[in-house]
């Protein structure tokens, strides 16, 4: 069953239903307008404080939901005690709204998908939207309304852990990624069902923290916001996203919580969204700990006035925006208007019509159709980074079966997961048994235990199981809590034994497959030189033992590319494909520091732009990918050299499949603004194309290149395209590809 087949069945079961309660806006707005009439101000500050449920709370949460002290839960996923206290804000309290629950689900709810920077990986957003909306499904079945993806943080820093939760370093791909998330938690109406309410995150530029910590400060100035960090957002809020949480990172001394001209002045009325803006967890009174403001009542005030609706979990906004009010420094106009917001929430959701969910359906929990899904999405963002032609495993009669990830069912699920379950995980060991016992003798040493594992001891096992193989897989990587939020490491490399692992297992000089499952592109060129292929898994999910070993013996040739540079080392990041020139860019050949002669003249190695000990290039660049088979390509061609401004060109390439196998290619079409008011990057993506070649077939690759994706925010601080030459490049990656030429007049 293909994507759209797929989000088509999950929408029509339940099309009845929420037809019948889908209304207009104008309609909304009406019931809004005569909600907000009735409201105190108690019970509008009420909607806009968010807690985290707490089962023990008990009677005392129940009354405060009674009085109206309470807008939405987070982290309740009990359908019953749900409805329960969704009964009580319906059908106690004195106005009858009724609650909206939020969780996050990352990248599935109990059906564990790659997490975000795999998805990434897959340079499918069709694919991205069918495992959104299967999200979706399971968690509304368990009572989820919202959630908090997806996360749209661009990240050129491999040290930041929560770039895991997004989907990397380029803008255009986090847009088509985003939006397609977006599309599929909330499918063609909020009211169904089946959907649930997409949130946007962090606004804005949190991936940009200084030196990888998370939660640092940010300096991002106003014309790269504009034209790379805000991209994402301005896509997904253009596909419809319902809410958007601001940021935890200052930037240039404003905290995201309280950035008015983001927040109120472009969301609002500059970009014209009608959605609703959350804090992050406490990142309202988070204020005073970055000295943005003094004490909660001030942290209060500042959120307001920027925008902020709604509070998650601090509760300054319940404590001191009466008085606020009535000190003249919130008016209640903003007040009225954050209310409005939640309300028309809470109305598209369908809430208001239907508040209760229903136990009474059959879970579609880990149904068949999902975890097909979970294996499509984890096969297609595997990513082939190397492969001296043994790959895929063929005629084997043993298999060495080694390394930390290869049994490890609850870190292959990846970061931020609160409702997947690990006795659900299908990992390698367990995949490869259920699919070759009896034919291959697996032979299992896992020589380090956990990732972070510094003991050597079990290595001479692995080594010794190793010698009895025709072929090893060592399945290295991380553990989850290594990556996602607060977990940045000043060297992600391999941790623990696992570098003396590879290096003694390289010393059998038997065929060496390593399999690296991680959540952030590591440093891994020793191990890239020791083996004799190396796949790359951004942390799989539930499906992804069955997935790898697919590519593997190669049931489907691998088609993941890089949605960020790998870097050859620490030192060299941040590293991303499209940067700006220099006045002194790399030229030549590189005079490296082991070949510089002694006393030579402080000119001699040319000036240019690359490090004396590291070169110029990085271990892989974005875009890069390889497969079981080779393309080619050849006749790039143009329409027209020359297109006016609102036009468009047409770009047509051939693309041959030169091997012997089936398999899948990543068509990559690059473009360089040779000159304009700012400078431009060396390179930028601008679209994209999976195509799908028997062996020996050809086929003509079309795009159509506008001149609105050539736009850009100049030195004037307006979007629009510049006159002037252009490069253009179709190719497999950021770093190869035919080159032409146009000019835009």
């Amino acid at each position: 069953m293909n994507p759209k087949q797929l989000i088509k069945l999950l929408s029509l079961s339940t099309v009845i239903l929420f037809a019948a309660c889908a209304q207009t806006g104008s309609e909304i707005e009406t019931r809004i307008d005569a909600l907000l009439a009735q409201m105190t101000l108690e019970e509008k500050i009420g909607q806009m404080n968010q807690l985290s449920y707490d089962v023990s709370a008990g009677a005392d949460l129940a009354q405060q939901i009674r009085i109206g002290r309470v807008g939405s839960l987070l982290n309740i996923v009990d359908p019953e005690a749900l409805n329960e206290l969704q009964r009580v804000a319906v059908e106690e309290s004195r106005l009858g709204i009724p609650l909206v629950v939020g969780r996050d689900v990352i990248h599935g709810f109990r059906t564990i998908f790659p997490i975000p920077i795999g998805q990434a990986a897959t340079f499918n957003p069709e694919l991205i939207e069918q495992g959104a909306a299967i999200a979706a499904r399971e968690a509304r079945s368990a009572g989820v309304h919202w959630t908090f993806a997806p996360m749209l943080d661009i990240s050129r820093d491999q040290r930041w852990g929560r770039l895991a939760e997004g989907f990397g370093e380029d803008p255009v791909l986090g847009a088509a990624m985003g939006s397609a998330m977006v599309r599929g938690y909330q499918g063609s109406s909020l009211a169904d069902p089946g959907s649930i309410a997409a949130c946007v995150k962090h606004f804005v530029a949190y991936g940009a923290a200084e030196g990888g910590r998370d939660y640092n400060s940010t300096n991002v100035p106003p014309h790269l916001m504009r034209n790379v960090y805000l991209v994402p957002f301005k896509a997904a809020i253009d596909a419809g996203a319902a809410t958007l949480m601001t940021s935890f990172n200052e930037n240039d001394g404003i905290p995201g919580t309280g950035n008015k001209a983001l927040v109120r002045d472009m969301l609002r009325d500059e970009w014209g969204w009608d959605g609703m803006v959350v804090s992050d967890w406490a990142s309202v009174t988070e204020m005073i700990a970055h000295g943005f403001a003094a004490d909660p009542k001030e942290a209060a005030m500042k959120a307001a006035n920027a925008g902020v609706d709604m509070e998650m979990v601090s509760g300054s906004y319940l404590e001191f925006l009466p008085e606020l009010i009535k000190e003249g420094k919130i008016s209640q106009e903003y007040i009225d208007n954050s209310v409005r917001n939640i309300l028309r929430l809470k109305f598209r959701l369908g809430l208001f019509d239907n508040p209760y969910t229903d136990t009474s359906t059959p879970s579609p929990l880990y149904a068949p159709e999902h975890l097909e899904a979970a294996r499509e999405t984890a096969t297609q963002s595997a990513v082939l980074l190397k492969n001296n032609g043994v790959l895929p495993l063929e005629g084997i009669r043993s298999l060495a079966v080694v390394g930390p990830m290869a049994d490890a069912p609850h870190d292959q699920l990846g970061t931020w997961i609160f409702d997947g379950k690990k006795d659900r995980t299908i990992t390698p060991l367990a995949a490869l048994r259920d699919a070759y016992n009896g034919q291959i003798n697996i032979i299992h040493e896992s020589g380090v235990e956990y990732s972070r594992d510094r003991s050597t001891a079990g290595i001479a096992s692995a080594v010794a199981a190793a010698r009895r193989a025709d072929v090893v897989v060592a399945f290295v990587g991380e553990e989850s809590i290594l990556s996602g939020e607060a977990h940045s490491l000043a060297n992600p490399e391999l941790q623990g034994a696992q570098k003396e692992l590879i290096a003694q297992l390289a010393k059998t000089s038997k065929p060496l497959v390593i399999v690296v499952m991680a959540g952030r592109p590591l440093t891994v060129g020793d191990e890239l030189a020791a083996a004799d292929a190396m796949l790359y898994s951004f942390h799989p999910g539930t499906m992804g033992g069955p997935a790898l070993v697919d590519l593997l013996f190669g049931a489907v040739s691998p088609s993941g590319r890089l949605p960020m540079t790998f870097a050859k080392e620490v030192g060299q990041i941040p590293i991303y494909y499209n940067h700006n020139n220099t006045g002194r860019p790399f030229q030549g050949t590189e005079t490296m520091i082991d070949d510089i002669p002694r006393e030579a003249g402080q000119t001699s190695l040319g000036n240019t732009s690359y490090y004396l000990d590291a070169g110029v290039e990085s271990l892989f660049p974005f875009g890069y990918g390889l497969t079981y088979t080779t393309f080619e390509y050849s006749n790039l061609a143009l329409s027209s050299e020359k297109i006016a401004m609102n036009g468009s060109l047409e770009v047509t390439a051939t693309l041959t499949n030169t091997g012997k196998r089936q398999a899948t290619e990543v068509v990559q079409l690059y473009i360089r603004d040779v000159a304009g008011s700012l400078t431009r990057p060396v390179k930028e993506l601008k679209d994209f194309k999976r195509v799908t070649l028997a062996a020996g077939a050809s086929t003509e690759v079309n795009f159509t290149l506008t001149t609105d994706q050539l736009a850009f925010y100049g030195l004037d601080m307006v979007r629009h395209a510049e006159p002037g030459e252009f490069r253009l490049w179709v190719g497999p990656d950021s770093a190869k590809g035919l080159e032409t030429g146009f000019t835009l007049e």
